[in-house]
């Protein structure tokens, strides 16, 4: 029996190696797809562009990004994913299905993959529903779903399968959840639906109130990853900011401060701040009791916001560090599921 293990068991590696099988954080902000034995393949904005009344995918990912809001009527350009979920079931089937193809070199193989996806704590079984079919209508055999925050943690490192608290905060672009795991299962959960979109439109309508300046999403964004930052007086920098007077209407250039960006975010950071302490105070005491010595992990794209773990750990008196590569955090785990299903099924949302 032992020498048959041990024939089969390269076999297995090399099957591993050629696989088609997929690892998909399929993100509101990012789309990251890692292949067993390879990683990270692709990490392309969640965003397509397709020809109005069609599927016909023109361009996926970086390029489609930079067409929005700049495109004529004959192309549609948008983000299929919003708060975490597919709004628009199509468009996310014809953006799976171009990034599919990527990753493949266009190839078309005799063998349709497996996918792992993740996806929000806090999605129905509807809005779960929607994201098996466009795996599957993308040319998927299988698909496996997995909460985000629960691959967020096997993805930062952290030894979920103990029996031991670990506290992973996942901050993405739709949404921002915690979560408490113990023996490869979730102890206590929450999600809700704030991310770094939210922090986009609070910078929108900010820079509105105050200067009667109408920007883009996509200038915000920039304003955020240039001088965002969640506590006051820890940085102090400017950033020129074009866009659309709403008095006169025509272009118009201002310069935006970091403490202004502070103030703008006020909120939507409150917000996170309050999940996390809602979860501690639902945390059963023995694994509150390891959380002090193992703290918070952040993952996720936002959690890379400055400033944002100092605060967290002035607010609740634990130990906060961000991951390794935080936005890749989801799809590693997810990945790390995939290559090794027997040892992680539990995990995997039945």
């Amino acid at each position: 029996m032992k020498n048959f293990f041990t024939a089969i068991n390269p076999a297995r590696r090399l099957f591993s190696f050629f696989s088609n099988d997929l690892a998909i954080d399929l993100g509101t902000a990012n789309t990251l797809v890692y292949v067993p034995n390879r990683g990270i393949v692709l990490n392309e904005p969640s965003v397509v562009a397709v020809k109005s009344n069609t599927n016909n995918v023109l361009a996926a990912g970086k390029k489609a990004k930079e067409m929005l809001g700049k495109t004529p009527e004959s192309i549609v350009a948008c983000r299929p994913m919003r708060d975490g979920v597919i709004a628009n079931f199509e468009l996310t089937e014809s953006m799976l299905r171009y990034f599919i193809r990527e990753v493949h070199d266009n190839r078309r193989t005799l063998v349709r993959p497996r996918m792992i996806i993740g996806v929000p704590s806090g999605i129905t079984q509807v809005e779960r529903r929607a994201v098996e079919e466009s795996a599957k209508q993308a040319g998927a055999r299988e698909v496996y779903t997995i909460m985000e925050p629960m691959a967020a943690a096997i993805g930062a490192g952290l030894p979920v399968h103990e029996p031991s608290g670990s506290m992973i905060v996942d901050i993405g672009g739709g949404t921002t959840e915690v979560a408490v795991i113990s023996l490869k299962d979730v102890v206590f959960c929450r999600s809700i639906r704030v991310g770094g979109d939210a922090m986009d439109r609070a910078i929108v309508a900010y820079v509105k109130r105050k200067y009667n300046l109408l920007i883009g999403e996509r200038t915000a964004e920039m304003i955020k990853i240039e001088i965002g930052t969640v506590m006051p007086n820890l940085i102090d920098e400017a950033v020129e900011v074009k866009g659309r007077d709403l008095v006169t209407g025509v272009p118009k250039t201002i310069t935006l401060t970091s403490a202004e960006v502070h103030e703008s975010l006020l909120e939507t950071i409150s917000s996170i701040v309050g999940i996390v302490r809602e979860a501690l105070e639902n945390t059963p005491p023995e694994l509150s009791s390891d959380l002090v010595d193992s703290g918070i992990m952040l993952a996720g794209g936002s959690s890379m916001l400055r400033g944002l773990d100092k605060l967290l750990g002035h607010e609740t008196g634990l130990p906060v560090r961000v991951a390794e590569n935080p936005l890749f955090c989801v799809v590693n785990g997810a990945g790390k599921v995939l290559e090794e299903l027997d040892f992680f099924r539990d995990t995997l949302i039945k």
